[in-house]
């Protein structure tokens, strides 16, 4: 059930699934239309089109912003890799990145300053996919937000080719496939 709400000020979305930034002004009507892993997609009638909000803008929608992974800063940076992809969602499917079975490799190095870089391979369902730019981007962003990490890097990949049974227990329970 999509909730309909007015823009309490000017925020930025990001059109689904091209990734076109754009200022979404105050007063505009939009229907939240899925609230995942501290994103929000609307639907924006004025504009046509499907949009993603980042939760620091959650105020712009009346919500309150969720905590992000500066909570988790004393953690390990590859568990905080793991927990960040499980807050990247297909703005059409209600199943993170993760338990979709997308994510087929992630490695964390060190760098010279003491930083980190975080490489993630991941895949689509189908290599058609419109939102596969969004999705990364949407990853990247969020990796690059882990206290320690300066870089990140998201590698769309083909090999092996997904199938529903890379879903995982979690994942099937959500979509009804027991």
């Amino acid at each position: 059930m999509m909730e309909r709400v007015e823009l309490t000020r000017d925020c930025e979305g990001v059109q689904v699934p091209a990734g076109t930034k754009m200022t979404l002004e105050k007063g505009l009507e939009v229907f939240i239309t899925q609230s995942l892993g501290g994103t929000y997609t609307v639907q924006v009638p004025a504009y046509s089109g499907l949009f993603r909000i980042s939760g620091k803008d959650a105020d712009a929608l009346g919500k309150t912003p969720e905590q992000g992974s500066e909570a988790a800063a004393g953690g390990d940076t590859e568990s905080m890799v793991w927990d960040q992809l499980k807050t990247c969602f297909d703005p059409e499917i209600p199943v993170n990145i993760v338990d979709l079975g997308l994510v087929y490799g992630m490695e964390v190095a060190p760098l010279p300053d003491g930083s980190k870089r975080v490489d993630v391979k991941m895949t689509l369902t189908a290599q058609g996919c419109g939102m596969g730019a969004s999705i990364a981007m949407d990853a990247k962003q969020k990796l690059a937000e882990i206290p320690g990490v300066s870089e990140a890097n998201v590698d769309l990949v083909w090999d092996p080719p997904w199938n529903p049974q890379m879903i995982s227990p979690e994942g099937k329970e959500r979509l009804g496939l027991d």
